[in-house]
């Protein structure tokens, strides 16, 4: 018997999982062979504090101090840059307001991203407040929290869960285990287990982005450029680890799954990247997708079912699960343990699972 079962070990499973163990013993059991193996561990993940809807925004600002200093931090400057192609005015001038971008001139933009294309650029943006995140040390740094009071297995997929009249019993090919509570961090299939527990879903519906790694422009080295963006979310290219990092930024509606990146769509993507550049692409080193789940209202799902409050949703993501983890863990914590929480009360409640029923 523990007091926490969390079922999914990617980053939001695995930060709730720390945050609960200073309220309990936690158990968490992830079916793949490794901690984020999906969403998680196919992100580039940057800490952007002005990226996503306002309650997003209010939980990556109350996770900065834990990134900047917890075990030394887990954050370095990267550097975020919007790009303008031609037609993308609105868009162009709806970023550098919603992400309160300083104007670039043209060489202003070369001087950072040094094989942008002036020909086919219209604008650009840029501040210095964007962060890479050491995503491994950071789940690693939540992993060791949980192991000092409970335990973390892979390879252990639920199969069935039973409500008890005290908790729950989960089980699992390897092992059954009892809890008081149940914490659904399953990513996309969120909804497959809540059904499992009897509980009502909620609506989660992943989406599929893909990605592809590709050789730096010969010669060059891209790890002080920053990460460039086309306006509107159009692309990305993100430098790491003496590569690209290059997304068409694709929003496909998709089934749970391993997802696989759709070589049409990248392609497509590839080539609106290959527009604003002067560098056309010609080694293709990897390539791969992650899925991002969203509630229907795009905002974050953190706190106990209405109908039975010793289940608790910890889902809805999105592409935020990295830069959330701090604060997102935290809010789902003190929700648990019926602490105020430090969170405006207008912003939890557009994130609390009540606002479903």
């Amino acid at each position: 018997m523990f007091d926490f079962v969390v079922i999914g070990g990617g980053i939001a499973g695995i930060s709730a999982g720390a945050r609960l163990s200073q309220l309990g013993s936690v158990c968490v059991l992830e079916a793949e062979n490794a901690l984020a193996y999906h969403a998680s561990g196919r992100s580039a993940a940057m800490y952007e504090a002005t990226y996503g809807a306002p309650s997003v925004i209010a939980l990556n600002l109350a996770s900065r101090e834990y990134h900047e200093t917890v075990n030394g931090g887990v954050l370095s400057p990267r550097g975020l840059m919007i790009v303008g192609g031609k037609g993308q005015d609105k868009e162009l001038a709806h970023d550098l307001e919603v992400m309160k971008m300083d104007p670039l001139s043209t060489d202003e933009a070369l001087d950072l991203f040094p094989i942008l294309n002036p020909d086919a650029m219209i604008g650009a943006g840029y501040h210095a407040d964007g962060w890479d995140i050491d995503t491994d040390l950071l789940l690693q740094n939540f992993a060791r929290d949980i192991r000092a009071n409970g335990q973390v297995h892979t390879r252990t997929k639920v199969t069935a869960i039973t409500r008890l009249p005290n908790g729950w019993e989960v089980t699992t090919p390897k092992m059954t285990v009892q809890c008081k509570t149940l914490v659904n961090a399953a990513g996309p299939w969120v909804d497959q287990v809540a059904a499992l527990a009897g509980i009502k879903p909620i609506g989660i519906q992943p989406y599929r982005r893909s990605m592809a790694r590709i050789a730096a422009p010969e010669g060059m080295d891209v790890s002080g450029w920053p990460m460039a963006m086309g306006a509107g979310e159009s692309w990305y290219a993100k430098p790491d680890a003496g590569a690209l990092l290059v997304s068409p930024e694709e929003e496909d509606l998709i089934e749970p799954m391993d997802a696989w990146a759709d070589d049409m769509v990248l392609a497509e993507g590839i080539a609106r990247y290959e527009e604003m550049v002067t560098q056309p692409v010609t080694r293709m080193i990897a390539n791969w997708a992650g899925l991002r789940s969203f509630a229907p209202d795009r905002n974050l799902v953190l706190g106990p079912a209405p109908e039975d409050r010793s289940f608790i949703w910890c889902a809805g993501q999105g592409g935020y699960g990295f830069q959330t983890s701090p604060a997102a863990s935290k809010l789902l914590a003190d929700l648990v343990a019926g602490r105020t929480p430090e969170i405006e009360a207008e912003t939890v409640a557009k994130i609390v699972p009540d606002r479903f029923a």
